[in-house]
């Protein structure tokens, strides 16, 4: 029996983001791909092999929600990106730059009309997450916020004329997409948006006014892309969104609290949960919490790092919990990893067993706090 939104189970008490540090059997096995050394057939087993792997060890911590760790991307983002109709990778001149360490260089445009089709690759990844997974746990799909295109990819003027042609294109390829994920058997998709940050701060507003727009009109493009995303979703499919201030190689991008975009985020969004980044000072207070203003919808507090092996101390979490249930009710809230452990395939600066020490320190927590 699948679950509705209103006797739901997710997003679980204890939950996470969705990607993890890769094997190095894996990391070899891609390497060796790109050498011309192995086929993208006896890749594909690696992967098939590695994310079996992956799952097993997901359940053994206690986890409810179940990911492929994003062992076959490269990218968080650009991956799922480039698949769709319309849209194109390419080697930029420079990468991103995350508090003194710059990514690999790579970018996306768009050069013809965007549009989703039933040949994306990640439908035949969740299919095999789906086998894997089983009936006594949730498969969830992380894809890209239908944003990271809008704002963050290069676009011909040629192909779209302004902004709003781009958008209606967008949001219908994002509906194709997610009815397709729902018709493979999907029932929990998150989507991961780096954009709301350029929101946060003010050197993020100056680098929305350098792209010609005003972050007030930005914002509401960005507020509709979502909500018009998942205007038509089925009613037993649940839709999270992730948003992030950037993690790589243990570095983050930007910082900011959540003021300046709290009543869009907590009050505008239809999505029917957020998970939110809260592991240090750079997020701010739970103040902004309190623009909530519908009671099915679920706040996932990211207070344990994923960028860092140290263990967060379990009383000060609770705080932390009981602090932020002040605003918003305990039943409402979750606990997470603020992000991923490996947005890229780089991953972060701890090692495999480290990261399994958060995820079981995460499911400890959750369950003293909400048994």
């Amino acid at each position: 029996m699948t679950t509705t939104k209103l006797d739901r189970k997710a997003p679980f008490k204890a939950d996470h983001v969705g990607s993890f540090l890769r094997p190095e059997r894996l990391k070899q096995a891609r390497a060796q791909k790109t050498n011309g050394e192995i086929s993208a057939q006896q890749l594909r087993t690696i992967e098939d092999e590695e994310i079996t792997k992956l799952v097993e060890k997901q359940k053994k911590t206690g986890l409810k929600s179940i990911t492929d760790g994003e062992f076959r991307r490269s990218w968080w983002h650009f991956d799922f990106l480039e698949s769709l109709v319309g849209v194109e990778g390419f080697e930029s001149d420079t990468g991103l730059k995350f508090d003194g360490i710059e990514t690999k260089a790579r970018a996306i445009r768009v050069t013809g009309k965007v549009d989703f089709n039933e040949d994306h690759p990640f439908l035949d990844h969740f299919r095999f997450l789906q086998g894997e997974v089983g009936d006594d746990h949730v498969a969830k799909q992380s894809i890209p916020s239908p944003n990271m295109l809008l704002v963050r990819a290069g676009i011909d003027n040629e192909v779209y004329g302004d902004i709003e042609e781009l958008l209606g294109d967008l949001t219908t390829a994002y509906k194709k997409a997610i009815q397709a994920f729902y018709d493979a058997g999907c029932r929990y998709i998150q989507l991961d948006d780096t954009s709301w940050a350029s929101f946060l701060s003010e050197e993020g507003e100056q680098s929305i006014r350098a792209k010609g727009y005003e972050p007030a009109e930005l914002q509401k493009l960005c507020k509709r892309a979502i909500n018009e995303s998942i205007a038509d979703r089925p009613d037993d499919l649940l839709v999270t969104m992730h948003i992030c201030r950037g993690n790589y190689r243990s570095h983050y991008f930007s910082s900011g609290s959540y003021d300046k975009a709290s009543e869009t985020i907590f009050g505008g969004l239809h999505v029917d949960g957020l998970f939110l980044e809260f592991d240090d000072g750079r997020s701010g207070g739970f103040e902004p919490l309190k623009f909530v203003n519908r009671d099915d919808l679920h706040v996932v507090l990211g207070l344990v790092t994923s960028k860092f092996a140290e263990l967060e101390n379990k009383d000060l979490v609770k705080e932390r919990i009981a602090e932020a249930a002040g605003y918003l009710s305990y039943d409402n809230l979750c606990l997470s990893p603020q992000c991923g452990f490996a947005s890229t395939e780089e991953g972060n600066d701890l090692t495999e067993d480290q990261q399994w020490d958060k995820i079981r320190h995460i499911v400890e927590i959750s369950e003293e706090v909400w048994q």
